[in-house]
């Protein structure tokens, strides 16, 4: 802890003592420069490494994860699709499993089922709305595990046609700021 705080008096007093030499050198421009910059970076880097602020903007670690429940869990993919730049639609009425929905500029539309980690995958039609046809044609829907995919689980998906598996190591990777048309197995 001594080390670390001699660390920082050291650095403050450097910074202090350059300042004092550039307005010694261009007057009172580098104390001014120095205090904009201050304003203008400040919260950025505060916000951008505050856990809250961090989880606000779609940025999750591992460890975070893993404390989530299932709505916990949609929430945070509700809020990295739109760090993604998805437009996440309001969630269906549906208490015992959360869904996500959204769509992205080009109107292509994504439905986002949670897969609890001991509970095998449905053989189940996929959910429909009822409504107006859209010129997009269907949804891509995406199937959020925190655990592994059997086998079974990826043939399943693929015989559906249109659905897509992210397991544990993918929804890291998309969590920590990996782009969702990045990773492995997305359009």
């Amino acid at each position: 802890m001594l080390p670390a705080l001699a660390g920082v008096v050291v650095v403050l007093c450097a910074l202090v003592a350059g300042l004092a030499v550039g307005y010694r050198v261009a007057g009172v421009a580098v104390p001014l420069g120095a205090l904009v910059l201050l304003v203008v970076l400040g919260p950025a880097l505060v916000r951008r490494h505050r856990p809250l602020a961090r989880r606000r903007l779609g940025f999750y670690t591992a460890e975070e994860l893993a404390e989530l429940d299932a709505q916990g869990l949609a929430l945070a993919v509700s809020r990295m699709l739109r760090r993604d730049g998805w437009r996440v639609l309001p969630a269906p009425r549906v208490q015992d499993r959360p869904r996500v929905r959204a769509r992205d500029g080009l109107g292509q539309r994504l439905e986002v089922a949670f897969r609890p980690v001991a509970e095998p995958l449905p053989d189940e039609d996929p959910p429909a709305r009822p409504g107006r046809a859209d010129s997009a044609g269907a949804p891509v829907r995406l199937v959020v595990h925190r655990g592994a995919f059997s086998r079974r689980d990826v043939q399943w998906a693929h015989r559906q046609g249109g659905v897509r598996l992210i397991d544990g190591s993918c929804l890291a990777r998309w969590a920590h700021g990996t782009p969702l048309h990045e990773l492995n197995e997305f359009p």
